[in-house]
Order: structure tokens, then C-alpha cells, then sequence
């Protein structure tokens, strides 16, 4: 487990894209057997452990050490996993693998788990108590994406990424066949039917940007707002792929059902009534669930809007232009539910402009410039596609409570939640996480510390006087919030120091952008 803990470590306290790659690829270089496969499906989260609750860990954690030093160090340290792996008692020391660890969370059983975590605990130093926990919490933020892990891997030999995430979905851990294809050995055969492809991903750009770009290259389509999806069917399979390729085909039957074609199609996954698409926040409704009802089928039902496709008919049109590809896309034929997306009719880009300043829906959240000749190729590549997003919506907050962050912050208050006036009373309307600088955070962790009223926990409540900008993308009714309403992807995009608390805006202000 040293090394497992040693590698978790190094990631979280890495910021660095490129650096955290090296950091994989050696540790995968350098590792027996199964060990790395081990620990490249807990990075990938193709892992399957039985998970270890908060209760029962505080309970095991209650054995050993006094309750009311237990709860101060929670409180101090604000993660359950770091504050157990600080304070239990030194064991007879040694060094179990990794492959032990996911044996005792693979087969015991619940009768005898509590025992068997206690005394792996106490077999490990405070580094790899740590990881042990992570590992059994399934509780990884270290800022490494089953992508990245995949380009570590292809770092290692000769397959590239693409011919990896290609045959990924037919493989389980620990992956022996890949790492022996990895280290010059023959191609695993490719055991999942319907596999993910690698996705095209556009480059932010703005009117300027444009400038100095010929429109009549271009064609340019609405950025609906829902989440990017690849619908695979081949050979009678049919699977539902996110832009990482994680398989959620079991949460949308409805549309794996209406999936009557032979290809690859890229679009997006929206919730849809008809003709109208529903704001992102009903499509959550159907995300992240291993089974869906039929009341929730019925209430929220699920569809297409297509983008692209890649293959065709046992055709591989990602090298055509995309002008050919839309041709095809055009001419095929779909079940209900999926159609396609149309493109916008402009003649230069202040027409755009005008036409995004305007979408005719309130779900859509900008436009997508895709040049004409583009060949359909993974990543990010910089010039055959754009998106140019609508400008973010912005309100005056207080903040209200504050928690410890995880791993390089867990030394500081990072995760605040943040309130608007209804009334004379503060309401919460979101939390945000990141938008300010490390210098920012330090001043915020500071002023948490020096305006601290009351504890709960590891949350603090605040006295209300800081004001914050927060940005945010759409915003949605809910009835699981106090105030009534939910943001998406807030982040806080200046301190207002200069503003009283008083000046901050109104749930009023907020419900208008509705």
C-alpha cells in the first residue's frame, strides 16, 4: 500500500496536467502486477469494492481513541478518512499490497468487515491508512480523469489513446491483457460490441476571436443544454456513452430503445416533451441512477439531438468532411425522440452574434462553429471547432458557511456556501468551490477563521458580511432547495470586499433570470 498512498499523495498535491501524467505513467511502469490494475480501475472508477460507510468507520475509529478527541479532530481536519488515518494507534507496522486491500473489500463479508478494517488499519502507517480509507470510501478526488489515466497508458507503448479507449469497455480489472499489449504483447481482441469512440471536443472562442476567421468556412449550430452523449449500435448491442465514455445506457432505456439504426452518433442527451426541450435541471433528475422507474420514464422522458456521427452502416466516415458526414446524418432515418440539430443561417459573424444574443429557447446556451471540411478526430484539436457560450449570469451573495477542502486544501476553508436577502432573512442559494486564486483562498480562509459564530461539525457558520460575486451557467426551479431554485456550475469570480453586506442582491434578482 506504500506505494498505492504514495502515488494518491503525489497526484492530489500536483496541479499540473502533464505532471500528474508522469507521475501515473511511472507508477504504472514500475508496479508488479496486479497491483497497477488495481489501482488504474480505482482511478478510473471501474473499481467495484464494497463500500465502507461514515458510521462505520466513526464507530471503529470510537474503539480506539477517545469520542471527544475524535470529534475535535474532525473538526479540525474537516475529512473523516484523513482524521482516522491521523489518529489511530501505530499497529504492528508492515506493508500489505494493494491486492490485499480490494480482496478484504471484494469478498468479505458484513459480519466480518468491521474486524478485518480494523486490523488492516492497524498493519498500515498514516499514509497508507489514508489511502486504505479513500480506497474503501470510494472517495478519490485527486483530479485525475479516466482520460487522463488512459494517457498514461498510452505513454507506456505503442497504442495510442484512441485504440485504447476503443477496446476499454471489454475489459475488467486488473487488466492483465492490456498491460501485456502495453508492453509489446498482441492486441486484446476487442471484447465489448458497440464500443465508445474518443469524442471532438471544441475550443472556447469569442467575437474577436472570429475576426479573423472567413464565415463562409463555417457552420454553425445551437448549444443545447443538456450533456454530451455517443449512442452506439452495432451488431444488435446498443449502448449510451458520456463524452468520457463512461456506459450509462442502463439509466436511459427509453432511448437505447429508440436507438433503431446501425452507427455511431454523436449529440446531446435532453430531456424532451414533444418539440420543447426541458432545462438541464429535469435531466439531472434522470442522471447518476443505476435504475430508473417507470413514473420517472413517464414524467421525464429522454431523447436525442444529434450533432455528428462517425460510423455508418459499417462505415468509418470520421476522416470525411463534415459537410459529407451532416449529408448522411440528413438523410438517415430515427426513432422518436432523436433528431437532429439544425444549423443556423448566417452570413458573417455579427449575424451569429445577433442570432445568440437571441436563441429562440431559454435552453440553449450558445452556438457551436464547426469548420465545413472538418475530419471528426478525438480531443481538442485548435481550429476545426468552436463554441462560443452565452455570457454567464452573475449576482451579488453573502457567504453563510464555509468547509475545509480535500487534499492539497484540506488545510483551508475552500467550499463556501453562499446567500441572497429574502426579506430581512439570508436564504441559501448554492455552494461554489473554486473561480478565486490561491492568494484569494488565503483571504477567505482567513476571514473564515476571524468571522466564525458557530460550528457544526466541520462546517462553520459565518457572520454575514462578506459579499462575493458568483457566476453562474443556467439556473433552474427546485423544490430541494429552500430558496426555490438551483444554480449550475457556480463559482465565485470576485471578492467584494468594497460591498457591504447589505447591498447584496435579492432571491427576487435571482428568480427574474429565471
Amino acid at each position: 500500500m506504500k506505494a498505492f498512498a504514495a502515488l494518491l499523495e503525489r497526484l492530489a498535491f500536483t496541479p499540473a496536467r502533464n505532471a500528474k501524467l508522469q507521475i501515473l505513467q511511472h507508477y504504472l511502469e514500475r508496479t508488479p502486477d496486479p497491483d497497477r490494475g488495481w489501482a488504474l480501475a480505482a482511478l478510473t472508477g471501474e473499481l467495484e469494492l464494497r463500500r465502507v460507510t461514515p458510521s462505520l468507520l466513526r464507530t471503529l475509529a470510537a474503539e480506539r481513541v477517545d469520542e471527544q478527541l475524535l470529534a475535535l479532530s474532525y473538526d479540525f481536519v474537516g475529512d473523516l478518512a484523513e482524521t482516522i488515518a491521523l489518529i489511530w494507534p501505530d499497529g504492528a507496522e508492515d506493508d500489505p499490497s494493494l491486492s490485499d486491500a480490494v480482496t478484504l473489500l471484494r469478498e468479505t463479508g458484513k459480519a466480518a468487515l468491521p474486524g478485518a478494517i480494523a486490523a488492516m488499519l492497524d498493519r498500515l502507517v498514516p499514509s497508507g491508512r489514508l489511502a486504505f480509507l479513500k480506497l474503501a470510501t470510494g472517495n478519490l478526488r485527486i483530479g485525475v480523469s479516466a482520460r487522463m489515466a488512459r494517457m498514461a497508458l498510452a505513454a507506456m507503448g505503442t497504442p495510442s489513446v484512441p485504440e485504447i479507449e476503443e477496446i476499454w469497455h471489454g475489459l475488467t480489472p486488473p487488466y492483465d491483457a492490456l498491460f501485456h499489449w502495453l508492453g509489446g504483447g498482441a492486441r486484446p481482441e476487442r471484447a465489448a460490441l458497440a464500443p465508445f469512440r474518443p469524442v471532438m471536443l471544441a475550443t472556447p472562442i469569442d467575437l474577436e476571436g472570429l475576426q479573423g476567421l472567413d464565415p463562409t468556412e463555417f457552420v454553425a449550430e445551437w448549444k443545447w443544454d443538456g450533456i454530451r452523449v455517443q449512442a452506439v449500435s452495432e451488431g444488435g448491442v446498443r449502448r449510451l456513452y458520456s463524452r468520457s465514455g463512461e456506459d450509462i445506457s442502463h439509466a436511459f432505456p427509453d432511448v437505447i430503445a429508440a436507438m433503431d439504426f446501425d452507427g455511431t452518433v454523436d449529440g446531446e442527451l435532453i430531456v424532451r416533451r414533444g418539440d420543447e426541450v426541458a432545462p438541464f435541471g429535469e435531466l439531472q433528475r434522470r442522471l447518476n441512477r443505476r435504475t430508473v422507474s417507470k413514473a420517472l420514464l413517464a414524467s421525464h422522458p429522454a431523447g436525442l439531438r444529434l450533432y455528428d456521427l462517425l460510423l455508418w452502416q459499417g462505415c468509418d466516415l470520421r476522416t470525411e468532411p463534415l459537410t459529407q458526414r451532416r449529408a448522411v446524418l440528413e438523410a438517415a432515418q430515427f426513432g422518436e425522440g432523436i433528431d437532429l440539430s439544425p444549423l443556423l443561417d448566417f452570413a458573417g459573424w455579427e449575424d451569429l452574434a445577433a442570432l445568440r444574443a437571441n436563441p429562440p429557447v431559454a435552453v440553449i446556451e450558445g452556438v457551436m462553429i464547426k469548420r465545413r471540411d472538418s475530419a471528426y478526430v478525438s480531443g481538442r484539436p485548435r481550429g476545426p471547432w468552436f463554441k462560443w457560450k452565452r455570457d454567464p449570469m452573475v449576482v451579488d451573495a453573502v457567504l453563510l458557511y464555509a468547509q475545509r477542502g480535500h487534499g492539497k486544501r484540506s488545510g483551508f476553508y475552500s467550499d463556501f456556501t453562499f446567500g441572497l436577502w429574502d426579506g430581512d432573512d439570508l436564504v441559501p442559494v448554492g455552494k461554489a468551490y473554486f473561480g478565486f486564486t490561491d492568494a484569494e483562498l488565503r483571504e477567505l480562509d482567513r476571514f473564515v477563521r476571524q468571522n466564525t459564530v458557530e460550528r457544526y461539525g466541520p462546517v462553520r457558520a459565518l457572520a454575514a458580511k462578506l459579499v462575493v460575486e458568483v457566476a453562474f451557467e443556467g439556473l433552474n426551479r427546485s423544490t430541494r432547495h429552500r430558496s426555490g431554485v438551483a444554480m449550475r456550475f457556480p463559482r465565485i469570480s470576485r471578492i467584494r470586499w468594497d460591498k457591504p453586506a447589505a447591498e447584496a442582491d435579492h432571491l427576487s434578482a435571482l428568480e427574474a433570470m429565471l
